[in-house]
This record gives C-alpha cells, structure tokens and sequence, in this order.
C-alpha cells in the first residue's frame, strides 16, 4: 500500500472517532464533558499509535534502510512497535471507560 492509502485510513478511523464522540446533551455537567474530551483524546492517541505500528510493520520490516542514516535491528524495530502496541491498548481501553456514563450508587 501506498503512503497516501495509510494516511486516508488514519483519516476514517480519526473521523469515526470524532462522529462516536461528538455527541454531548446540554445539560451535562463540565465533569462529565471532561470525561467525555479525555476518553475520545485516549482514543485519538490509541489510533495514532496503532495506526503508528502497522505503518512501521508494514514498509520499515522490509526495508530496514533507515532514517536519516539510522539502520535498526529487526529487535529494534519490533520493540518499538511491541511499546507502540502496548500504548494503544492501554489507552484504548482507558479512552472507552472514560466514554462510559458514571454509575450514580455503585454497588458495595
């Protein structure tokens, strides 16, 4: 795939991030409207970080030419790529529980 198809499909998922997240009734409080712009950041960062590591996948394993000069190992790489994943899932799973409507008597 080319560069600009990988760029186009960060743009969908940012966008349907964006669309899920949008909606926030007037009457919510500004705790609630800070959950809610903290969950959906997560889940921008979560994206760009996943989207990140399948980009590093998907054109540095094969061609571990470089940067600027620099020649990774395939350990180096997928280390980052290994870190990058972890980053994603955490803050994905963070983001979706900051989307999630607070309980208001939680069960002892």
């Amino acid at each position: 795939m080319e560069l600009t198809d990988w760029i186009v499909i960060l743009a969908v998922i940012l966008m349907t991030i964006a669309f899920r997240c949008a909606r926030m009734p007037a009457g919510w409080s500004r705790e609630n409207r800070a959950r809610r712009l903290a969950g959906m950041r997560m889940l921008v960062q979560a994206a760009c970080s996943l989207w990140a590591a399948l980009l590093i996948v998907a054109r540095c394993v094969f061609a571990l030419d470089g940067l600027l000069g620099l020649r990774p190992t395939l350990k180096e790489v997928l280390i980052v790529v290994g870190m990058l994943l972890a980053c994603g899932c955490y803050w994905s799973v963070r983001g979706s529980k900051l989307l999630k409507s607070r309980r208001l008597f939680a069960s002892c």
